[in-house]
């Protein structure tokens, strides 16, 4: 099938606009190459140092001719996706053994778990920890004596950063090792109906305790399709896992298999053998449109539309949001997975998930077939499915159509012709909605605002049983520049109930929401951010604001509104206290949120 024409231009504007700092960042890249094996030129010394520690493999390391990995791991067991991880460095340097190489742990970095500091001071550093876990990675990959990287990170802020940090060394192969998502516990929605409860008084703290443990209950990703899952997703379209790797469960046979064909192949890629396939070959644009269709056509997280600017910039690509706009425009929504839907992402994964799908737009014209991935030539082969055939991993073919069309449909016939995200401009600024959750009805929404600095001022006013109408709910001085712009998660259970109640209600925001987010219509990243005197902060109580997400619109609509003076915000608390002193700097330089809201690209 010919490429798609929308996918088509969208590709080429950003290959044109990008031309100059892509060109600019292979050269360095190919200059790295050809140096040649960077073990090679290390001293003695440097090598002693090294190899001190590896036992067995000390020789091979010395001889410098078998092929060393290095492993970045991300591992903690405070987040249940990253806490398999733990056995990982193991597992990979047995099967590198085994395949004539070698691998060692080159360093960790820090992986915070965004449920655990969902409206908590911590939440303000979520963000930019992807921008610490590139400069970890960075460490750890500055050794350079490697001549692959396995790259061990799932979550939220984690696969963003270890992205960075790969393409930054993009003359390293990368291979990313999922672990996959915990087994199915209590379905999403039943979750979701228990906070609803809780936050009205209808139930108390045992039962919502009771409630989150049987959802959240083992190892792996949370089974719901937030940013965890996403880049997984992201992972597998832009040809940087195993073709079908992402949604195995932990600690089953196939899951192990696949983590040892890994460590094979990152051995198989790296520039002493036949197959070079370096990461800045693979991170290209037309990688990224992938990652962009993939997000769309999943109705993803709308923190990917921060992420994937950043980790396009470190390969040296301009990505915009009209780009993520005409994608939306372009590519069907074919899954419904919460809070999408009701299933979650095993339910999506029986149903033939991302092969399936994969192989659906590629039949669709919308996706680049002709693109590098660590597995091969061609996006194709990742509509295969891994399987277990007397012991052995093979790929085969999958079932060719869905196996529950409630799940997932094909490309022709959608749950929505259009993906799930739309961008807004107005004399609000620029901001993203998610609407794949949010019923049409509510697609467009025109009330009064309330306005309000922080989220407990939100919550105070819903416990005080303030919202009587239909209203606005503005949470400003919540962008990255403010308090590093953290997710605002934890106000969905109160908007919902209001909803619930009849009322029409909406966010607006230069904050996040979580990947978790759904059927309350959220106009967040609105750029330019309050705290640097962007539109928001001319807003007043009572202004009429109208949220279309038909049209793309966010505007007031209130005659004086550019000629008012922005207020300003006493700041001063965002500063100190759970570490938030130590991003000072991060502050006071981060980009906008249009761009990333980066701070090292």
């Amino acid at each position: 099938m010919p490429l798609n024409p929308e996918i088509e231009a969208v590709t080429d504007r950003i290959r044109a606009r990008s031309h100059q700092r892509r060109a600019a960042y292979l050269d360095r890249m190919h200059r790295a190459a050809d140096a040649g094996v960077v073990r090679a030129h290390l001293s003695c010394g440097n090598q002693a140092h090294a190899y001190a520690a590896m036992g067995p493999d000390k020789d091979t390391l010395a001889g410098a001719r078998a092929p060393n990995l290095g492993i970045v791991t991300a591992y903690n067991d405070m987040l249940s996706a990253h806490q398999p991880f733990e056995s990982y460095p193991e597992k990979i340097r047995r099967a590198a053994r085994a395949a004539g190489g070698t691998a060692q742990v080159a360093g960790g970095v820090p992986a915070m778990c965004d449920g655990v500091t969902q409206g908590q001071p911590g939440m303000e550093l979520s963000l930019f920890s992807r921008d610490v876990i590139a400069l970890s990675a960075g460490v750890a990959m500055s050794h350079n004596c490697f001549d692959a990287a396995v790259w061990l990170g799932v979550c939220d802020k984690i696969v963003p950063g270890l992205i960075i940090a790969a393409a930054t060394f993009g003359h390293v192969p990368a291979v990313f090792v999922p672990a996959g998502p915990m087994t199915s516990g209590l379905p999403n929605d039943e979750k979701a109906k228990v906070r609803q409860q809780f936050a009205q008084g209808e139930i108390g703290r045992e039962e919502l305790m009771a409630a989150e443990m049987a959802s959240y209950h083992g190892p792996g990703t949370c089974t719901f399709y937030g940013t965890a899952n996403t880049n997984q997703m992201l992972m597998e379209f832009m040809g940087l896992h195993l073709p079908g790797a992402s949604f195995v469960n932990p600690g089953t046979p196939l899951r192990e298999a696949l983590t040892v064909a890994a460590t094979e192949r990152a051995l198989a890629i790296t520039a002493q053998g036949n197959d070079y396939r370096p990461a800045g070959q693979v991170l290209d644009e037309r990688a990224f449109v992938n990652g962009m269709v993939g997000l769309m056509a999943t109705g993803g997280s709308t923190n990917l539309v921060l992420h994937l600017p950043a980790m396009a910039r470190a390969a040296g690509i301009e990505l915009r949001l009209e780009d993520f706009a005409d994608i939306s425009q372009a590519v069907p929504l074919m899954a419904k997975v919460y809070p999408n839907g009701l299933a979650d992402v095993n339910h999506f994964h029986a149903a033939g998930g991302l092969g399936y799908m994969i192989g659906e737009l590629l039949d669709a014209g919308l996706l680049h077939d002709d693109v590098c991935t660590i597995a091969g030539d061609g996006l194709t082969r990742y509509a295969q499915e891994p399987k277990l055939r007397e012991g052995v991993l093979v790929w085969e073919s999958g079932a060719g159509v869905s196996q529950n069309d409630r799940i997932l449909r094909p490309a022709a016939d959608a749950f929505q012709p259009t993906g799930g995200l739309r961008q807004l401009a107005g004399n609000l600024g620029q901001g993203v909605i998610k609407t794949s959750a949010v019923d049409p009805s509510r697609h467009v929404i025109e009330a009064r605002t309330r306005i309000f600095h922080d989220q407990g001022s939100v919550k105070a006013a819903f416990q005080a049983g303030e919202f009587t109408e239909d209203t606005i709910v503005v949470v400003r001085f919540q962008g990255p520049a403010a308090n590093g712009m953290p997710e605002l998660h934890s106000l969905t259970p109160m908007l919902a109930v209001l909803q619930d109640r009849g009322l029409k209600v909406a966010l607006v925001t230069d904050g996040r929401m979580s990947g978790a987010s759904g059927k309350v219509p959220a106009a967040i990243h609105v750029a330019p951010e309050a705290a640097k005197g962007g539109p928001l902060a001319r807003l007043q109580d009572g202004d009429i604001v109208r949220l279309d997400a038909v049209a793309g619109r966010i505007d007031v609509l209130a005659a004086d509104f550019d000629t008012r003076t922005p207020v300003t915000a006493d700041l001063s608390a965002n500063g100190f206290g759970i570490g938030r002193e130590l991003f000072a700097a991060f502050r006071a330089t981060v980009g906008d949120s249009t761009e990333g809201a980066a701070v090292v690209v």
